[in-house]
């Protein structure tokens, strides 16, 4: 089992789960994050840190377009280890059902 960051974190991105994260799997988007399936440890305390509930573990089922994504991205996106700014509207995009069509592949300024 492994953690991915699904959906809901598309244009929210509020990072507070990169500070905990003890090993650094997150990989940052132009618009949310991801989690390298073979770097995350398995731990967990990721998952109760992210305020919009975008992490879950892989087992939970109909994720594995998520797990895809994440294993992806996490390829080509720069490695983050530090929380950065949330958007200005990302409050406003929480909890927004349909993001996925305003997934980014961009990759993220890696802060």
């Amino acid at each position: 089992m492994t953690y991915i960051v699904t959906e809901n974190c598309i244009k929210c991105k509020y990072m507070d789960c990169v500070e905990v994260c003890p090993v650094d799997c997150f990989y940052e988007g132009e618009n949310m994050l991801v989690i390298h399936p073979d770097e995350c440890i398995d731990c967990g305390v990721c998952e109760p840190e992210c305020p919009a509930e975008a992490i879950v573990p892989d087992t939970e089922p109909g994720n594995e377009k998520w797990l895809e994504i994440n294993t992806e991205y996490a390829k080509t996106w720069p490695n983050i280890t530090r929380k950065g700014q949330a958007p200005d509207d990302a409050d406003e995009w929480n909890g927004k059902s349909g993001k996925a069509e305003h997934l980014s592949s961009s990759p993220g300024s890696g802060t």
